[in-house]
């Protein structure tokens, strides 16, 4: 966005405040930081927010209009040039802590989101939920927790939703009332906004670690144990399909970011999301994402699209970021015609709700195919499950690691190979191990035609056996 629309926008946002909107807005601009700097008491709120607005409207005015927004360091530069200016001279006296912070907010207001602006750049917040403009939560640590910050209005959050989504070429208003989209560190981001939501604009953002998690660090955090980690580097190299399933927030992306490294890099890779979020390592990889119709209703590119095109791009592998609906039928025949060692993810409960979730997606597609037959194909593409789960105190863990065997009859037979075991609660938190079942995988030939061995040990053989 040019910086000639940042003013247009900034100016908007100084529009006449109410006495109730001057000191509700005052109280949540003072909140953004109150470990540092006290809030100001009732009394100082309206002179502090006609500083801001006095400030602000200046130094939009003796900014070049022309000037490229997206050089941020420069142009953060001259604001701070300008702003040092401006208090002189108006002869503003602020304490250093003060003029800080003021100048992090109107900066935050030109090059950046507003109020959230400094929950983004905390590495600590891994969600940001915006609940109409007064009504800000984080969640850290895997909790959530009410913040201080909050929006002027309404309408000023609804424009710093448009900030977000207009540079990547989707649209939100009433006749498109939610978008799906992603910040530039790939972050993702949900919008949703009246007549559909009651309480205002609601702004979702699932933010992205800046230094992509590693699997060391998914030991460490209990989400999974080496040994398992070896089972599946074994079953990416050796070209098995899996899918990674679990709720909303278990950390099913962020393992498949994971895993996937273990791809070698002289595979090519496509692939296709909603709103692009995966951090491949590969040189290799082709990324496409879908797009939402037009204001005309035109121009729509879906998921099920992307993956009927990614097969005549010559793809070793395909990877959806997530299948909802009718492209998971397209993505079992991806996989059932050579394109071994695909991988996506899923929402369900357990591994067996993800096949039953499949199956339905599946019938979603139109197609007028006999249950059984569908069951075959899934039975055929799918051969591994790896189900997450967010336990009661806010960790992650891999709970399920499970091999679809085949058909019998009418119904997919499943084997755990590895199962999560709680023993207890220690202060709140969950204890426990995935454990081995004692049963090896049937495709374990595939993964030692590979020249992968893997020990006997990591599968509990010789130990002990659950069933």
């Amino acid at each position: 966005m040019s910086l000639l629309k940042r003013i247009e926008k900034g100016q908007a946002d100084q529009a006449p405040f109410t006495q109730d909107e001057q000191e509700q807005g005052n109280g949540a601009v003072s909140g953004m930081n109150p470990r540092k700097v006290a809030p100001p008491g009732p009394a100082q709120r309206g002179t502090y927010l006609d500083l801001k607005i006095r400030v602000q409207n200046k130094l939009l005015a003796e900014l070049d209009p022309s000037m490229d927004v997206s050089q941020t360091v420069e142009v953060r530069h001259t604001i701070e040039e300008l702003y040092e200016n401006i208090l002189a001279e108006e002869r503003i006296v602020l304490s250093r802590p003060e003029r800080r912070r003021l100048f992090e907010q109107i900066v935050a207001e030109i090059l950046g989101l507003g109020p959230i602006e400094p929950l983004l750049a905390d590495d600590t917040i891994t969600e940001i939920m915006v609940n109409g403009a007064k009504n800000i939560y984080i969640e850290r640590g895997g909790k959530i927790f009410r913040h201080s910050a909050t929006f002027e209005s309404n309408e000023h959050l609804m424009r710093i939703i448009d900030r977000i989504v207009a540079p990547l070429g989707r649209r939100i208003d009433e006749s498109s009332p939610y978008v799906d989209a992603r910040l530039p560190d790939g972050s993702r981001v949900n919008a949703v906004i009246p007549p559909i939501s009651l309480v205002g604009p609601i702004l979702t953002i699932r933010k992205f670690s800046k230094n992509p998690i590693t699997i060391e660090q998914l030991i460490d955090f209990g989400t999974i144990t080496a040994e398992v980690v070896e089972f599946c580097k074994a079953a990416v190299i050796a070209r098995i399909n899996i899918i990674i399933s679990g709720g909303t927030g278990s950390g099913k992306t962020t393992l498949l970011n994971v895993i996937s490294q273990y791809i070698p890099p002289d595979e090519r890779i496509v692939t296709i999301e909603n709103a692009a979020e995966l951090q491949l390592r590969q040189e290799h990889v082709v990324t496409l994402e879908s797009r939402p119709p037009n204001i005309e209703g035109r121009g729509e590119v879906s998921i099920q699209n992307l993956v009927v095109n990614s097969l005549r791009m010559r793809p070793d592998r395909i990877i959806v970021g997530e299948i909802r609906a009718e492209e998971a039928l397209d993505m079992l025949q991806a996989m059932n015609t050579g394109h071994e060692g695909s991988m996506t993810t899923a929402h369900s409960n357990s591994p067996r709700d993800s096949l039953s979730r499949i199956e339905t997606m599946t019938l979603m597609a139109g197609m007028d195919l006999p249950i059984r037959a569908i069951r075959e194909q899934i039975a055929s593409a799918l051969e591994l499950v790896i189900h997450l789960g967010r336990m009661r105190d806010g960790t992650r863990k891999v709970t399920h690691i499970t091999e679809i065997q085949g058909m019998e009859g009418d119904i997919i037979t499943m084997t755990d190979i590895f199962v999560f075991e709680q023993t207890g609660l220690e202060d709140g938190r969950v204890i426990g191990r995935l454990r081995p079942t004692g049963l090896r995988p049937k495709f374990m030939d595939k993964i030692e035609a590979a020249g992968i061995h893997l020990p006997a040990s990591i599968f509990g053989v010789g130990e002990r056996s659950r069933y």
